[in-house]
């Protein structure tokens, strides 16, 4: 039986990632891959990785969450913001086949659970179970993949609601939902997102916490994540954070679900801090 790999944030690093995938298809030709989100933006080949993982996908090899820089390319390409001076989108911008896939991006999965494991860009709320998770990701999935997708992109930027709520409505409640999903890190014992910081488990925010060492409703499954470069690789009964800086010139990183091997590639540095 084919094994599965999660694979951390890509970033346009396509070099990489196909060096990735021929170490582990050395040994598992028939390997299922399961994406962290942010295919795109920083890295080099932002438009090699996106038809790169789209024909994986469309071959029935592989599958991705959305990530906040995803769902950033969406939003530049349909005019809704602007590109900032660190996007590396041009390449898709100008593809001939930009809107087959773009298309095929905004029908992405916002999370995906398999076989006790759930996977997310970013995070999810402490209270929140895994099979609430999905059912939260699949109202957002609704959305994007409507005719009235492009609204929801109009309305998703912003930082408030900072605090889950079950009685949030219309895009108060799909914003919460993606500003879990794709941004959130540090989080406070009630649940309010803080958005400000990016370091590391050593310099949380006075009154907050990584979302993960907070009491959480999902404890029985174990959550596979990105987003997070400062963390690096961690290892846990129920959790795995993936996102080990590819785009930063740290690796690349994938962890097998039955297993949990192990690979890694190194990468250069593409983009610096800040």
């Amino acid at each position: 039986m084919a094994k599965t790999y999660f694979i951390g944030d890509i970033q346009g690093c396509a070099e990489q990632l196909q060096s990735l995938l021929d170490k582990i298809e050395q040994t598992e030709p028939d390997a299922q891959y399961l994406f962290a989100g942010d295919l795109v933006n920083r890295g080099p080949l932002s438009l090699a990785s996106l038809r790169l993982i789209r024909d994986l996908q469309i071959a029935g090899r592989a599958e991705s969450v959305l990530g906040n820089h995803d769902l950033h390319l969406l939003a530049v390409a349909y005019g809704i913001r602007k590109a900032s001076r660190s996007d590396t989108l041009d390449d898709i911008l100008q593809a001939p086949d930009r809107d087959e896939l773009l298309d095929w991006l905004r029908h992405r999965p916002m999370a995906i659970l398999q076989h006790q494991h759930l996977l997310v860009h970013a995070g999810i709320f402490p209270q929140w179970s895994a099979k609430q998770t999905i059912k939260l990701a699949h109202e957002v999935e609704t959305q994007l993949r409507s005719e009235d997708w492009l609204d929801l992109l109009r309305h998703m930027y912003g930082n408030t609601p900072a605090q889950w709520r079950d009685d949030l409505q219309g895009y108060d409640r799909s914003r919460c939902i993606i500003n879990a999903l794709t941004r959130m890190r540090f989080c406070s014992a009630d649940g309010v997102m803080d958005f400000d910081s990016k370091d590391g488990l050593s310099n949380a925010p006075e009154g907050f916490a990584p979302w993960f060492d907070l009491s959480r409703a999902s404890e029985k499954t174990t959550v596979v994540f990105g987003h997070w470069s400062t963390l690096g690789l961690i290892l846990r009964n129920n959790l795995i954070s993936l996102d080990t800086g590819c785009v930063w010139g740290g690796k690349l990183t994938t962890v097998a679900l039955e297993d949990r091997e192990i690979v890694q590639i190194d990468c250069p540095q593409q983009q610096k801090p800040g």
